[in-house]
This record gives structure tokens, sequence and C-alpha cells, in this order.
């Protein structure tokens, strides 16, 4: 599958993938038999995870506005046990986070071992939104790209695997998604005016997206970008990593107590 992990140190320009690559899969209907069996593979090995509670899995969910992330989560997890599962939406920070660093509010939610844990945006946004906005001193923002570093690298040593996913679409599936949100009654409560006045910043987005990959992309925990035009190729890519992912930590169930088979319930 066309799937892009970023080697450390690589310089990718994501001009240069292709956001509607289906890596062959003509329909989704092709892909529907597929995606059903990575779900459920993916219901089994949570299940492992949870039971043996020695690993915690982090996935995290980066995009343009309208990327997808809200559906990838939706779709992706619909198999698994709400209990193993918890989903963090980094907002603007409040004040009280302000007054901490800013990994502060992150490893706050990081999964505990047994728990998978999915960022909705993330840590990353300190080196996109505030580089783009210039919320803070150059020098301040390019120092974290160490920081985030150091940080997955501590999180990897601790049992907590991370598996970071950008979502690639289209300037022009975007304007698509943004017109749908105004055109569709049921979705007009997710169109916000903001989202304008950053599309016109679309390529200032990229070139700091970009930065991220050839910084932040290391052999503990590197990008994979995912072409997400087609949003049932983008749920079969992401489902697919998932599974190869929890399938190599070869987890296994604990032992059971000794003396179980000379229990009688009566």
């Amino acid at each position: 599958m066309p799937i892009t992990t970023v080697k450390p140190g690589e310089k990718i320009k994501l001009k240069d993938i292709d956001t509607s690559d289906t890596g062959g899969f003509k329909d989704k209907h092709e892909a529907k038999k597929l995606l059903a069996q990575n779900i459920k593979r993916m219901a089994e090995l949570q299940n492992v995870l949870y039971a043996e509670g020695k690993h915690a899995l982090l996935i995290v969910l980066q995009a343009i506005d309208a990327g997808g992330k809200d559906g990838t989560i939706r779709k992706i997890m619909s198999g698994v046990n709400p209990q193993g599962v918890h989903v963090t939406s980094f907002k603007k920070p409040t004040e009280e986070e302000l007054s901490h660093d800013f990994l502060w509010r992150i490893h706050k939610a990081v999964p505990s071992r047994g728990m998978i844990g999915i960022f909705n945006r993330s840590h990353y946004e300190d080196v996109l939104i505030v580089r783009v906005h210039n919320l803070v001193p150059k020098k301040v923002w390019q120092e974290r790209y160490d920081h985030i570093n150091n940080f997955e690298q501590l999180l990897t040593d601790s049992g907590v695997t991370v598996l970071k996913f950008y979502l690639h679409i289209s300037k022009k599936e975007q304007k698509e998604r943004f017109q749908a949100r105004l055109d569709k009654p049921h979705k007009r409560w997710k169109f916000n005016v903001g989202d304008l006045s950053e599309r016109t910043l679309w390529d200032d987005y990229m070139q700091a997206f970009e930065a991220v990959f050839a910084q932040c992309s290391s052999k503990a925990a590197p990008w994979h970008i995912v072409p997400a035009d087609k949003k049932w190729y983008r749920n079969l890519v992401i489902s697919e990593t998932i599974v190869k992912t929890l399938e190599g930590l070869d987890l296994k169930y604990p032992a059971p107590a000794e003396g179980l088979d000379d229990i009688v319930i009566e």
C-alpha cells in the first residue's frame, strides 16, 4: 500500500505525494472486506493488549482542517472495546496549560499500559499553528523539535508504541469538504468561518508539516503520510498499519492461576 513512512532526516515534499492514491484498489467495495477483517482483528488484539498490561499504543492523528481525523477515529475504532480506548482532542491551550511547559498537557493524556490512546491533534500543534501564526519566537518553536523527539523516545522506552499519521488531502478536496458542511444541514455545525482564514495559509502549513517530518520522524516513532482524499482508502491503510503494529508486539494473555482445572463450581 502506498503509505509513505518518513525515514529519519528525510526531506519530504508533500506536493509530490498523490493525495488521491488508492494503492491499486478501484473503489471502496473492493477494500470493504479487508477493512472489516482489520477492524475485527484489531478488536482481538486490543483484548490481549488490555489483558497483558505490558504495552500501550498511542495513535497520533494530524491533518489540515477537514483532513478527516474525526472520521478516521469513528470508523477505525468502531470494533474495539470503548473501555480500552481514550481519545484526547487538543484545543487552544487553557491558562493553566500555558503556565506549564508545552508538553505538560500532552504527557497527562498518554495512555497507560494496556490502553490505546488517540490524539486528535497533538503536541505537534506547538510547531505547526504556533509557527504559522508566529505565536512564539522562532528560537522557541525550533527547540521544540528536539523536545518532542526526546519525549517520544521516553514514551517508547516506557512501553508506549507511538504511531503517527498525517492525513494527506488536497486543497481541492478540502474545498469540497467545506462546501459539504455548508450544503448539508446536519453538517453545518462543523463549519467554522475561521477555517477559511486558515485555508489562505495552506502553503505555510505545508512547509510547517514538511519541517515536522524532517525533524521528528525517528526510528522509534516515524511519521506515516496517508493519501486521504478517499476516506475508505485512508481507513484501510491506517487499520492495516495498526494491526501490523499490534501483531509486532507479540502480545500474549497472562498465564492463569495454578489449580484452576481442579475448581468445581456448584
